[in-house]
């Protein structure tokens, strides 16, 4: 089985040494995302971390839908995230964005994400 490297303009570039995702036999692996706005390659840091979850979780997106996946295909995410009292301002738009779908989760809060955003989100998806 060999990997596909998995790259789209609808998703913003890689800020280091690794793809945007990787695609193994049926399952595709994406690298955390942050709240980059593709288009202007520029991070969201306006303090509302509903928004900086959701344009992480549209990034993601963006990139299962270059790899022909959707999010209803995520089996697992990690989120990490800066401060734990933002929980459930999170939840609120994680839950939004996956509607009924509920793929396996972990959250873990970290002293330091890259470019000192508040949350960044990967995810594993399996597709048919």
């Amino acid at each position: 089985m060999s990997n596909i490297t998995i790259q789209t303009s609808n998703a913003p570039a890689a800020v280091g040494p690794y793809s945007q995702a990787q695609k193994a036999g049926n399952t595709i692996y994406v690298s955390g995302q942050l709240a980059f706005n593709p288009a202007t390659g520029e991070l969201y840091k306006d303090g509302d971390i509903k928004e900086e979850t959701r344009l992480s979780l549209m990034n993601v997106k963006a990139i299962l839908e270059a790899a022909g996946a959707t999010l209803n295909d995520v089996v697992k995410c990690t989120v990490y995230i800066k401060d734990m009292n933002q929980f459930g301002l999170i939840n609120e738009m994680y839950a939004e964005m996956f509607k009924d779908h509920k793929p396996a989760r972990v959250c873990v809060e970290v002293a330091r994400l890259p470019r000192d955003a508040n949350v960044e989100i990967d995810a594993i998806a399996v597709v048919e």
